[in-house]
């Protein structure tokens, strides 16, 4: 009974919030809540919530004042030249730019923790992303992607815990796995290159020139699957050649007024520009905000890319005249970045620690008034309070998964499905499995829970239990979008995307590149 309720918990989980009838944060508390209650455990709630809130609690912390640092990081100025950079290389060819986060995410990787991997891959493409009007998912999508491969890193945690549960050693387990990973990032960087060739397919290939343009300047930008609006402008005149566009930019062309201050009847992004009314883009197979048929601004233009207001500060990364910039001190902001990174890979204090200690630096040096340190806290909170939040949230169904036994129950019956027939390819077994239930699982479940088992059951086989090991890794580039990895609410908040559309959108694609790994862990003889 415990195994059909935890899958139907999941179920229901993941089937409400995609489908958008419920916000994540109320999801994760009241679902498990509720069938804490109907497996009859209701009195144990409390203790469960609390054992679980324990668990995050240091998560949570570090998360907070991890945003809180690369926040102040993004408002001093030391993301821009890297923006700047990218946008340059990339020469706005949304191909370029895909790739390129890609890239990023992996190279950023390297530093084993997601949650700073998503903050500054974010902070460096969103405004990229803004500008030419590309989807969102996409950026979130391949960033978790490329981290999933790259957080098998033995210091990235998934190794370490495999290492850890089968008493073995981190080295011989990671170092023969590195053909395969090697082949699951070059799948990442491939895919990349596909949703980049959608994209600008989708949206059209712009000139450095136009994307570098001042507001003022006319710039292509793409408007949700509504009415598009003709030259919609920051002060009301409606420009000429409104017209509808639907799905992925068919449409038909109709007239917009000139110089009236309407802009024909489009909604483009969310918030009012000119006269034109919000709207959000329609989710399609890109996911959220896919926006539709790219419509040109007129003189004066606000772009209301990607879905989002035509006053937002989407662009603030490239405003070279912004009041935070800190350009006398962004050899000491980069310095204490490098400190604080190179102190996570050598583990010289906990990581919740680190970002508290260089939060506190970076406001104190950045902005000595109370005043402006308190402005800089006031402006992040709101990524901080989401993120924070969900992963409290977060902690409560974990907490009545585990405590309700669910997670030992759902571990036991897979494992026991397993036709005796299958013993000797334990290892491959234990590859397709880590899909699923290190996404419907914690890691330090699957890993301390599952893993032993599974070990145990190949070595009755004969199979060697670092086979088994090296298998165990192959799920992780899915696991990096499971709803129970607080990295990943990083990721979507700060991108501002669903994270039942980042679902809908990822789950297909990282599932793909962990059966490449897995497919080049067999070719290669390593699994």
């Amino acid at each position: 009974m415990l195994t059909i309720l935890g899958f139907a918990m999941i179920a229901t989980f993941l089937v409400l919030i995609m489908m958008k009838k419920m916000s994540p944060i109320a999801a994760l508390v009241l679902i498990p809540a509720l069938f804490c209650v109907a497996v009859g455990q209701g009195a144990q709630l409390g203790d469960y919530v609390i054992e679980g809130v324990g668990k995050l609690a240091p998560t949570a912390a570090m998360l907070m004042f991890a945003i809180v640092y690369f926040g102040v990081m993004i408002d001093v100025g030391l993301f821009d030249p890297i923006v700047r950079g990218i946008l340059r290389f990339c020469k706005a060819d949304p191909v370029r730019v895909v790739v390129g986060t890609a890239v990023l995410a992996a190279i950023v990787s390297l530093d084993g923790d997601g949650s700073t991997t998503f903050m500054i891959t974010v902070s460096a493409m969103y405004p990229l992303y803004k500008r030419l009007g590309m989807s969102l998912v996409v950026m979130t999508g391949v960033a978790a992607t490329a981290n999933g491969v790259m957080n098998t890193l033995p210091w990235g945690g998934p190794t370490a815990r495999a290492a850890t549960a089968l008493k073995l050693d981190a080295a011989d387990i990671f170092v023969p796995m590195i053909p395969a990973l090697g082949a699951g990032l070059l799948f990442v960087f491939v895919l990349a290159y596909v949703l980049g060739r959608r994209e600008r397919k989708r949206i059209g290939y712009l000139s450095l020139d136009d994307v570098l343009a001042p507001k003022n300047e006319t710039v292509l930008v793409a408007a949700g699957a509504g009415d598009v609006a003709g030259g919609v402008t920051s002060d009301g005149d409606g420009g000429a050649g409104g017209g509808r566009a639907g799905g992925r930019g068919a449409g038909k062309a109709g007239p917009g007024k000139a110089g009236s201050g309407e802009a024909g009847s489009g909604k483009a992004g969310s918030g009012e520009a000119g006269s034109g009314n919000a709207g959000s883009g329609e989710v399609d197979e890109l996911g959220s905000n896919a926006l539709g048929a790219p419509g040109v601004l007129g003189s004066g233009a606000v772009p209301a890319a990607a879905g989002h207001g035509a006053g937002e500060e989407g662009f603030r990364g490239l405003d070279p005249e912004r009041e935070t910039l800190r350009p006398r001190l962004y050899w000491f902001n980069a310095g204490l970045t490098v400190a604080l990174l190179a102190a996570m890979i050598t583990e010289l204090l906990p990581i919740p620690v680190l970002f508290l200690l260089g939060a506190a630096l970076a406001l104190t040096v950045n902005y000595p008034k109370p005043a402006d340190q308190k402005a800089r806290i006031a402006a992040h909170a709101d990524n901080v309070l989401n993120v924070a939040g969900m992963v409290f949230a977060a902690a409560v169904f974990t907490g009545v998964l585990t405590g309700t036994g669910m997670v030992k129950h759902m571990a036991d019956w897979l494992v026991g499905a397993i036709p005796e027939g299958m013993g000797p390819h334990m290892a491959l077994v234990t590859g397709v499995l880590s899909l699923p239930l290190t996404y419907f699982m914690s890691n330090d479940g699957f890993y301390f829970g599952v893993l032993p088992v599974l070990a145990e059951a190949g070595a009755a086989h004969g199979v060697s239990p670092l086979e088994i090991a090296r298998a165990s890794l192959v799920g992780q580039a899915l696991h990096m979008s499971s709803p129970l990895v607080p990295a990943v609410y990083v990721l979507v908040g700060m991108a501002k995307v669903e994270f039942g559309d980042h679902t809908r959108f990822t789950v297909k694609w990282a599932a793909l590149t962990s059966l490449v790994v897995l497919a080049a862990g067999i070719l290669f003889g390593i699994i």
